[in-house]
């Protein structure tokens, strides 16, 4: 057996059991969860798009919701020499595979020392400096529209004037819920959307869809103005089907 085939079948198999992870973390509460299948190479590249775009210059990097680190394993060889990256996340199990993704991660020789896992809510993060990106894997449509203001409020007081956000949203959830949930669930989605599309209206610079994931996903990039400018008009008509 060659290498090739020894490290493939290592990633197939670390793929199938953070499936099978999400699926009993799901089931344990969804509402902190979010999803049923890790996120796609496809999404992660995309929400972590903007980390790469500054090519050689250290940044303050945040991602909040890792998960079991599917996200985080892209965004981990997009760091330049000299970056920091605060992981959080609200789930133990989660914090426990993500610090072991940190320990072992074959690109952090010399950088661990920059790489934290935080156990906590983002609203509760209080690290004394600015992002210059953070990407987003919280599910916003399982939360209440409160909780969806003071994180996204969180999130723009955490960003350095200029920086981005990146978060996605699954396609199609609206009309699930109308069809599957109470009355009283779909009021409490319509206003989490609400909300978002408040955000979305004074600070989105680009949305994007992804068709390869489980399930499909838009990505929305949302910049902080620099102070006395004005938030530019976004023309959301092309996207990038993956």
């Amino acid at each position: 057996m060659d290498n090739w085939t020894t490290s493939h079948d290592r990633v197939l198999a670390q793929r199938n059991a953070e499936g099978w992870m999400f699926l009993i973390e799901a089931a344990r509460d969804l509402r902190t969860t979010g999803a049923i299948a890790p996120s796609s190479k496809a999404l992660a590249r995309l929400l972590t798009a903007p980390v790469q775009e500054h090519g050689m210059q250290p940044l303050n990097v945040l991602e909040a919701g890792a998960g079991t680190g599917s996200v985080t394993r892209t965004l981990l060889p997009r760091l330049s020499p000299g970056s920091r990256l605060d992981i959080v996340e609200a789930n133990g199990r989660f914090v426990s595979q993500l610090r072991r993704l940190v320990r072992t991660h074959p690109r952090l020789v010399g950088e661990r020392e920059r790489i934290h896992v935080h156990h906590t809510l983002v609203e509760q993060l209080d690290i004394g400096h600015p992002y210059d990106v953070i990407v987003s894997g919280l599910p916003f449509t399982n939360f209440t529209p409160a909780q969806v203001e003071t994180i996204m409020n969180r999130y723009m007081e955490l960003l350095h004037p200029g920086g981005i956000l990146t978060y996605f949203a699954y396609c199609g959830t609206r009309y699930v819920r109308f069809l599957t949930a109470s009355r009283a669930e779909a009021r409490r989605h319509r206003a989490v959307e609400e909300v978002l599309a408040d955000y979305r209206r004074r600070y989105a610079t680009g949305c994007w869809t992804v068709w390869g994931n489980l399930p499909p996903a838009n990505v929305w990039q949302l910049r902080r103005p620099l102070p006395g400018a004005v938030p530019a008009a976004l023309d959301i008509a092309a996207g990038v089907a993956l």
